[in-house]
């Protein structure tokens, strides 16, 4: 039987594999500097997961379970923290993929629980689990007194959005992340 918690922090290697399947190796790849690759890149996100002070923070972040076995993850955080809880991993990513990330667009802002992170690995997809992982996220805004919950949704991937439009969400604005076209969506609570 598949749960649905919060995370922990041992669960951080297998959140950062999650949320690397959330990005696309396309864009992790984006991410790192001459010389560096996926599994940099990997490193550093599980050294962000077990943070307390970052975005990708077990904190911050709803896990599906088999066992011990995390399956789905959904990660989100208040979009008004995003310069704080964004730190780290431009701190880490000077040092581990010898890059500076610094110029980098806002993917959210204040006003919105914004889902940063959301993946299902492939064999356990079609199962409701992120439908779960975002009502779970929902009510985690609700908790916070959040108005909404926003995400970016890659213009590319049709599927996603319909999952998305399924659960609630509407279309907000257009947006660039990542160097790929996003739909910003926007879940009113």
């Amino acid at each position: 039987m598949i749960r649905i918690e919060k995370a922990k922090k041992e669960h951080a290697a297998q959140i950062a594999h999650l949320i690397m399947v959330a990005m696309t190796d396309d864009c992790c790849l984006n991410f790192c500097g001459e010389g560096r690759g996926l599994d940099d890149f990997r490193q550093m996100m599980t050294l962000l997961v077990e943070r307390e002070d970052s975005q990708y923070s077990w904190q911050n972040t709803f896990v599906a379970l088999e066992d011990d076995k995390v399956v789905g993850i959904a990660t989100s955080y208040d979009g008004g923290r995003l310069h704080e809880l964004r730190k780290p991993f431009l701190e880490l990513a000077k040092v581990w993929l010898n890059r500076d990330h610094t110029g980098m667009d806002d993917e959210t802002q204040a006003g919105e629980l914004y889902l940063d992170s959301l993946a299902v690995l492939p064999e356990y997809r079609k199962q409701g689990l992120a439908t779960q992982l975002i009502e779970a996220t929902s009510q985690r805004a609700k908790d916070m007194h959040m108005p909404c919950v926003g995400l970016l949704v890659d213009a590319g991937n049709p599927n996603a959005e319909r999952l998305y439009h399924a659960c609630g969400f509407r279309f907000a604005n257009p947006s660039t992340w990542g160097g790929h076209q996003m739909n910003h969506l926007v879940r009113p609570l």
